[in-house]
């Protein structure tokens, strides 16, 4: 499966985005999708994780209360609605897949990775 992500920009803190991961090449019914994110400097990070189905959710600490992910399988793409962004949401956000996830937040249980898209919060 290939996945682009799309959806960042640049945006003021208290603002909103939308991301987006479009996959192609293969069903997206079959995966486990997370997203990550990685700022200047740091290792990449969990963000966000959905079952196949959409039933199960995870959220990392510092976004839960304003990310919400979400999924439509019959348009192959999973969103991330980031609310309430502060400057250290900034960094470059991927979108992953696997069959069948293990842990959630670990980035070497995923088997395919977008290209990223990069989110700025700034005044």
């Amino acid at each position: 499966v290939q996945l682009q992500a799309s959806g960042g920009g640049l945006v003021q803190p208290g603002g909103s985005l939308r991301l987006s991961c479009a996959a192609s090449g293969d069903s997206l019914d079959y995966y486990d999708i997370s997203w990550f994110r990685q700022a200047p400097g740091s290792e990449r990070e969990a963000v966000s994780y959905i079952s196949k189905s959409g039933s199960a959710t995870y959220y990392t600490a510092s976004v839960k209360g304003r990310f919400i992910i979400s999924r439509d399988n019959a348009k192959s793409t999973v969103y991330l609605q980031m609310n309430s962004l502060k400057p250290e949401d900034t960094g470059v956000y991927f979108c992953a897949s696997v069959r069948t996830i293990l842990n959630w937040y670990r980035r070497d249980d995923y088997d395919y990775w977008g290209q990223g898209t990069l989110v700025t919060v700034s005044s």
